[in-house]
């Protein structure tokens, strides 16, 4: 077992090699690297704090069950999000309580983004102005179709290549690339009646 220090320096392939080796402390700098990423990325399916733990502390208790199963071919975080993806769905099969994403930015992950709206015309104030778009997307969000929503959560909001995607729900690239270019229209369908209402 190395230095507590020393894990930090290793990629998340070479700390799973090690935890394949009943490496606790590898294990450990794997939950610090991924618990708050895991957590944001599960609530944007749940809306319930309570359930995305239950989800997170189940992910990683399957990603040490399983761990043997693990191979360097796939990168680390691919395999743990197909997990994390399974689990959701089955909770979704199981009482039908999966929302919508929080299209807000998780400070935590340094790959999480906003969901970002161009207006046509400057408002006075633009914050007040973004926080409105972004309420009008997020209630949109809940009309998309959730076999679009799914991927489009993964590819705009978490900024998952369309090859992760692919590889976490197991869906031929075309079928992939249609569903987030239909989910990308829904939205926008749906927007544009808002926009209507909202002047009318």
């Amino acid at each position: 077992m190395l230095q507590p220090a020393l894990y930090a320096s290793y990629s998340d392939e070479d700390l799973m090699e090690f935890v394949q080796t009943d490496d606790h402390q590898a294990f450990s700098e794997l939950v610090t690297r991924y618990n708050d990423r895991l957590h944001n990325f599960l609530y944007r399916y749940t809306k319930n704090h309570e359930d995305c733990e239950d989800l997170v502390q189940e992910t990683f208790f399957r990603v040490y069950k399983s761990k043997h199963s693990y191979t360097r071919i796939a990168r680390f975080s691919t395999w743990m999000y197909t997990i994390a993806i399974n689990l959701a769905k089955s909770l979704y099969k199981k009482n039908k309580r999966m929302q919508t994403t929080s299209i807000h930015k998780d400070e935590s992950d340094p790959n999480d983004r906003e969901f970002v709206l161009e207006a046509k015309t400057k408002s006075v104030d633009d914050l007040a102005h973004q926080k409105f778009c972004l309420e009008r997307l997020e209630k949109v969000l809940m009309k998309v179709s959730i076999e679009f929503r799914e991927v489009v959560i993964m590819r705009d909001f978490q900024q998952m290549t369309y090859e992760e995607i692919v590889e976490i729900t197991g869906l031929p690239m075309g079928t992939v690339k249609s569903r987030i270019n239909r989910g990308r229209s829904q939205i926008q369908a749906f927007m544009k009646e808002y926009v209507k209402a909202g002047t009318s």
